[in-house]
């Protein structure tokens, strides 16, 4: 009598249909960085993962609406690289160059965009059907260094982001540091007193102006041109366009002497602007980010270290531990997805008060 057939193989592809389903409908979330040249959106799984990003060149110039456009596209062919199911989206947080009102979701100004007033939070509140939260960018990456990166663990924490401009986030026992209507810590819009370009000049400088990478390029181009910084001028050939953080940091390893007089002097002003903050706020931990950093991460943290000793109070000086962003390219997206979860809680934590007569 013949055997009766089995049908592992079918039952095979049963138990994977199964898992390839439950996979594509678990909860995930999209964390968008809407940068001043591209903008990037990462789909993110519970424990901060990346599991598929989209990417999309900003260009201010083309104007808001095209912009938003850009937004919501690049958001949907990232859940759709993804693999996943859309039914899942727990929310979307989304981190802004320039001044945003967190709790209505509006990106107020972006400078380097020219965009201004634009509804993010009730766009993509529209399409999606989700939970959204609008921060800075700065804000953003900063919450996700505390959350999941260099600064996990800290009581509080100062990120400081010198690049094209300089950026600063606050984070203090788990909130960030916001007005009442718009963020905060505009760290790079405080003026000082001082020289720009190797010059006095009148009135004040913004710390962003003696601090950022375009301001090294600035003053790079001009010590090349009057042969004070031959390393430099032999990475870039002087072109002000080619003066980057790598040509920088190849320099400053070189021991180019004009190079290092600038690092110092950026250095230095950077040193009293954070002292500032040392002394009102006594965060435990400083991350640092940007290219910069990244490329000499311990020559930056060690000068930087040196210059807030000089300035603010030894006490609160000597609590501070000093470390370089993790999270990279990522930084952004993660954080505004932390920041909306841990919004989620804290609402789901609050008791809700009872209706009076």
């Amino acid at each position: 009598m013949p055997k009766a057939k089995t049908k592992p193989k079918t039952k095979k592809k049963t138990a994977d249909k199964a898992t390839e389903k439950t996979l594509k409908r678990a909860p995930f979330w999209v964390g968008f960085d809407l940068g001043g040249t591209k903008m990037l959106a990462a789909v993110l799984d519970e424990n901060y993962r990346v599991l598929a990003t989209a990417r999309k060149s900003t260009n201010g110039a083309d104007g808001q609406t095209k912009g938003r456009g850009k937004i919501l596209k690049a958001v949907h062919e990232a859940i759709s690289s993804a693999g996943l199911d859309p039914v899942g989206l727990q929310g979307i947080g989304i981190g802004c160059p320039g001044l945003v009102n967190p709790e209505k979701g509006i990106l107020l100004n972006a400078p380097n965009l020219g965009w201004n007033n634009v509804h993010l939070k009730e766009m993509l509140a529209k399409e999606f059907k989700v939970p959204v939260a609008v921060l800075n960018d700065v804000d953003a990456g900063t919450y996700g260094e505390y959350a999941v990166g260099a600064g996990k663990g800290a009581r509080s924490v100062l990120g400081v982001f010198p690049g094209t401009g300089l950026g600063a986030g606050f984070v203090f026992k788990g909130e960030l540091v916001e007005g009442r209507v718009t963020s905060a810590m505009e760290m790079g819009m405080v003026y000082f007193p001082g020289t720009h370009m190797g010059s006095m000049v009148p009135g004040a400088v913004l710390l962003e102006d003696l601090t950022s990478r375009l301001n090294l390029a600035a003053q790079g181009g001009v010590a090349c041109y009057r042969g004070q910084s031959p390393e430099l001028e032999k990475k870039t050939e002087g072109n002000l366009r080619d003066i980057r953080s790598k040509a920088l940091a190849q320099s400053l390893r070189a021991g180019d002497e004009g190079t290092m007089v600038m690092f110092r002097n950026a250095v230095s002003y950077l040193g009293m602007g954070v002292a500032m903050v040392v002394n009102l706020l006594a965060p435990d931990r400083i991350v640092l980010g940007g290219g910069l950093v990244e490329e000499l991460p311990s020559l930056y943290l060690h000068a930087l270290k040196e210059e807030v000793a000089k300035y603010a109070l030894p006490p609160l000086a000597s609590q501070v531990r000093y470390v370089v962003a993790k999270l990279g390219g990522a930084a952004v997206a993660v954080g505004a997805v932390a920041w909306l979860r841990h919004q989620a809680l804290t609402d789901a934590r609050t008791p809700r008060k009872k209706g009076g007569s």
